[in-house]
């Protein structure tokens, strides 16, 4: 998924989070079904939930969800 992930613009302030930990998060509140609100972002190192909230919609954004849709069904098929 990563080659996937677009490019984005850094800008002064708060450190944006680290793209493999936000879905990790995301991840973690689809498994658990923890409200996002009480993602524990010290403990897992997920960020906090807020910033886990906001990445899936940044994604759409960009296109991400359809390229991976579409990419990862030709991955597995080519690795049988």
């Amino acid at each position: 998924m990563e080659p996937l992930l677009p490019k984005v613009e850094r800008h002064a302030g708060r450190r944006q989070l680290d793209d493999r930990r936000a879905l990790c998060g995301i991840l973690f509140v689809l498994h658990t079904g923890t409200r996002r609100e009480f993602l524990p972002p010290q403990e897992l190192g997920f960020g906090s939930g807020t910033a886990c909230w906001h990445r899936p919609a940044e994604w759409h954004e960009t296109g991400l969800w359809g390229r991976l849709h579409r990419l990862l069904p030709e991955e597995l098929h080519a690795a049988g």
